[in-house]
């Protein structure tokens, strides 16, 4: 055996000197047994799996439902659907802004409950287009509120341990990512199974013999010295032989390379550079590319709020009016817009911008006919964070505007971003929704080992985007996730690694 015991981390020794021959081990039996933390778990059996200690024997997928703040918040206060319910066969009829003010909640939460209860035959509205109770709560709503209460107690359900009807309660109350308005947030996990090598068993005996706990002071610390505590334990031996530190000459961040190489081959294709402030109003992160106020398509995006100041002072005007008509009524557009009152005091709510088509809307008021416009973004978006998700992401946005322009010149532009940007050598394109293009495609690009992922979406802007905001000519506009874009340029397999705190992964990771 060419393990040194006394070098081993007190993790590791507390580890071997829990476990037992032949036992399976696992995160859910360290963690009940020794009190470690997740982290904790991960790190010891990684690094006694590096030594042919442990030995992994079985790995298995479990899909758990973990109860969030919004889904305890629900189990207090209601469903909003439940909410409605009541307060209606209560208070009696009542408009739908009436209901969302008086129950504190969203109206785009309302419209939505409406539109599940009305269905159902629950509620409806009368001569006077207000709401009112037409028959019993639905069952759903009912079954929604009962696997509600069985998640409360520990806060998470496994799927493996739910009956048919119980899964499909929680189908509409749980989202993978992007969940902080959900009640449950879905989480896959592995569950690991280790058994003790013969490497660790006589590792285990020789910690053992040598009286090693796992308990030694590593650190010597004022506190022990004035309390005396040190003259009662011992000290892990300090690695006096450790070779010393590498001298590396500092680089450029490869991620920070290739944004700007990007930037150089865009400018040099002949397009311009847009930017703006991080902090954007409802009206333009949403309004002005014609997201109805109070339609299930805003939920497309899960924005994070300003606390401090909520609202902008005011909107540019000729815009805000325009705008405002479009979704009403359409405005000059010949559409017929989206039918309701437009709501003055959201189009003023701020917001940190989820997307970059914001900055495509701010250009097309000053735009230069026929022009071409790009940008590198930053935007945020609540989202569950994984190889391809971030709650903070750039994405390259940009616009083309002329009289000739259509869907050919537009899947040209896709194809040298896909195989030229990001190097990929299997693209897809596949039609997709955005209420403000039509026609609308998503391009998807295939990673060598991550599969096939969407790169982002395309399309044209629809007049009620473009006219109102001073344009007539077609405008081919896309949004596309430079990040992903980057794993395959830069030979990656997860989004995280982009942004680590590892300096080894900027000393060795080439750019361009």
């Amino acid at each position: 055996m060419d393990i040194d015991v006394k070098n081993l981390h007190p993790l590791e020794v507390k580890l071997l000197r829990f476990v037992e021959s032949g036992e399976d081990i696992t995160e859910e039996s360290i963690i009940s047994g020794l009190g470690y933390k997740v982290g904790q778990c991960n790190q010891a059996f990684s690094w006694l799996t590096a030594k042919g200690c442990l030995e992994e024997v079985s790995r298995t997928k479990k899909t758990i439902y973990e109860l969030t703040d919004t889904g305890r918040r629900m189990k207090e206060e209601g469903l909003p659907a439940e909410r409605i319910y009541a307060f209606l066969g209560e208070k009696g009829a009542h408009a739908m802004p009436e209901i969302a003010e008086a129950l504190g909640l969203e109206k785009s939460d309302v419209g939505s409950a409406f539109g599940l209860l009305s269905s159902k035959g629950a509620l409806r509205l009368n001569d006077e287009r207000k709401a009112e109770v037409a028959g019993e709560l639905p069952e759903d709503i009912k079954d929604q509120r009962a696997i509600l209460d069985k998640a409360s107690g520990a806060g998470f359900l496994d799927e493996s341990e739910l009956s048919a009807a119980e899964k499909k309660a929680i189908a509409p109350l749980a989202k993978k990512r992007g969940a902080s308005s959900s009640p449950f947030r879905i989480q896959e996990r592995d569950v690991v199974v280790f058994h003790l090598t013969e490497t660790g068993e006589e590792t285990k005996a020789a910690i053992i013999s040598a009286n090693i706990t796992g308990e030694e002071f590593s650190v010597l610390t004022p506190q022990m010295l004035q309390t005396g505590e040190w003259k009662n334990g011992t000290f892990r031996p300090y690695g006096i032989n450790a070779p010393t530190s590498r001298l590396i000459p500092g680089r450029r961040n490869a991620y920070s390379e290739y944004l700007q190489w990007v930037k150089d081959k865009l400018t040099a294709l002949g397009f311009e550079e847009f930017d703006g402030p991080l902090v954007e109003n409802e009206f333009w992160n949403g309004d002005a590319l014609f997201m109805p106020q109070f339609h299930s398509a805003r939920d497309i995006h899960d924005v994070y709020y300003v606390k401090d100041p909520v609202h902008a002072r005011s909107i540019e005007e000729p815009w805000l009016s325009q705008v405002a008509a479009t979704h009403e009524n359409g405005w000059k557009t010949g559409s017929r817009g989206w039918g309701y009152a437009f709501d003055h005091e959201f189009t003023r709510r701020q917001v940190l911008r989820s997307q970059g088509t914001v900055l495509s809307a701010h250009q097309l008021t000053k735009a230069h006919i026929p022009g071409k416009y790009f940008g590198i973004v930053r935007c945020f978006r609540y989202d569950q964070v994984d190889a391809t998700h971030g709650a903070d992401f750039y994405q390259t946005e940009g616009i083309v505007v002329g009289k000739d322009v259509n869907l050919k010149n537009l899947l040209g532009l896709l194809k040298m971003f896909a195989e030229e940007i990001a190097g990929a050598e299997e693209v897809k394109y596949v039609p997709g929704y955005f209420p403000f293009t039509e026609p609308s495609i998503e391009v998807h690009i295939k990673h060598p080992v991550l599969g096939w992922f969407e790169l982002g979406g395309s399309g044209i802007f629809r007049p009620e985007v473009t006219e109102p905001l001073g344009i007539k000519e077609p405008v081919l506009a896309w949004g596309l996730g430079i990040d992903r874009m980057a794993l395959m340029h830069l030979g990656l397999n997860d989004l995280r690694e982009l942004f680590t705190p590892d300096i080894e992964s900027v000393r060795t990771r080439r750019g361009n």
